[in-house]
């Protein structure tokens, strides 16, 4: 199981100035930075809370406590944020306003950092990948390593809003890491940049197949995927879709990346607390129905690439090459606040269009399939170094031959 797996509701984040994470403030490429948004309508609950408690402790603190001085601001953001705790489901998030000005930037997969994935516990923070043509990959840094310094800061415990004040900073100005690589410590200097998030990537492979890698599903990625396709088909004998370590995002551009594969029928399903459901059904022109298709997955594809991988499954269009995905069936949506903060809320499950859930079980692939380490995956950014080691990508080429 990859480390990502373990620590997903700790944090798995974009380290730069304008990304946030699991609401704690870096940019995080799971559907808590790319929320499966849905439309807002006022309801009214069948339960009332009582506040009395909450009350009183507001008023003990303020005449009571040692310190005069008390932040208001902060005890009300900490009441905020309790609530949304104790609802105990890590996609469920409390944004301050500074942050949630950060995540709607966030929201079109343009930052300014150095472009690294990270998880964090009680030890260092660890690094599970890196943005395809960020300075971090530049840099050389990969999947595992560890971040002990920023400047002369240790990193042992730090939270993700302490490593965002650290890592983070101004287009063009260095950052010095601390590494740790198995036993091997060195330091690393690195230049902050504007990055833009790639959404989809393509190239062709082996004998005329069209290979497309969505690395999330942000609100482009449903025009860059019929690009490539309308761009890469001609002359194509088959499709690798390719959505390993991605990790979800709009639900509308799930949607959209099944509609080019899926001539007729339903994409998913979306369920209510109170058993409402509303069937989405495939739209747009779909430009790659008949084409032979494989879909690669993996323990980090989530939410939105599951949403894709799954109805592809169901409705027999694709099989999945890979592992058991990650088990995301839930939605969350953005209800901002008058303060300008924002609750990050689970509001629906979705359901694929044969009417089962993932939720916390995951896909189970047609063709079970490991690979070594991440690093062994094709990078369609640099072609040139090939797929040889890419054993997930061998065996989705080999399922291919065989149609």
């Amino acid at each position: 199981m990859k480390l990502r797996d373990v620590l997903w509701g700790v944090a798995v984040l974009v380290v730069g100035t304008i990304g946030l994470g699991l609401g704690f403030g870096l940019g995080v490429y799971t559907d808590q930075a790319f929320p499966d948004a849905l439309p807002y309508v006022a309801r009214h609950s069948s339960g009332r809370v009582d506040t009395t408690e909450l009350q009183q402790a507001i008023r003990v603190i303020q005449a009571d406590y040692v310190d005069g001085n008390v932040d208001t601001k902060k005890l009300s953001e900490g009441t905020v944020q309790g609530l949304i705790a104790s609802l105990n489901d890590p996609f469920s998030a409390y944004y301050t306003p500074d942050q949630y000005k950060r995540l709607q930037e966030v929201y079109t997969g343009r930052y300014t950092g150095i472009g690294i994935y990270l998880t964090f516990s009680s030890s260092y923070p660890v690094i599970t990948g890196t943005v395809p043509g960020s300075p971090a990959a530049a840099a050389g840094l990969q999947a595992g390593d560890e971040i002990v310094k920023v400047g002369d800061k240790d990193m042992k415990g730090v939270t993700a809003d302490q490593a965002a004040t650290l890592i983070q900073g101004p287009s063009g100005a260095q950052v010095t890491l601390t590494i740790m690589r198995g036993t091997l410590e060195f330091s690393v200097s690195i230049t902050r940049k504007e990055i833009q998030i790639p959404a989809v990537r393509s190239a062709t492979i082996a004998d005329h197949i069209l290979y497309v890698r969505i690395y999330q599903f942000s609100s482009t990625s449903g025009d860059e995927l019929h690009t490539a396709l309308k761009s890469g088909l001609p002359g194509a004998k088959g499709i690798v879709l390719d959505l390993r370590e991605d990790p979800g995002g709009f639900i509308s551009e799930a949607d959209r990346a099944i509609s080019e594969f899926v001539p007729s029928g339903e994409t998913f399903e979306l369920r209510d607390r109170n058993g409402n459901v509303e069937r989405h059904n495939v739209s747009g022109e779909h430009l790659a129905t008949n084409i032979p298709l494989v879909v690669l997955v993996d323990a980090n594809s989530a939410s939105a690439s599951e949403i894709v991988a799954g109805s592809l499954q169901v409705h027999h269009r694709a099989k999945l090459v890979g592992t058991v995905t990650f088990g995301k069936g839930s939605v969350q949506q953005d209800f901002p606040l008058s303060d300008g903060a924002d609750i990050h809320l689970t509001v629906r499950l979705w359901y694929l269009p044969n009417g089962t859930t993932i939720n916390h079980k995951g896909l189970t692939p047609d063709v079970p399939v490991t690979l070594a380490t991440s690093t062994d995956e094709f990078d369609a950014l640099q072609p040139d170094k090939g797929y040889a080691k890419d054993t997930q990508l061998n065996s989705a080429l080999t399922v291919l031959a065989s149609q």
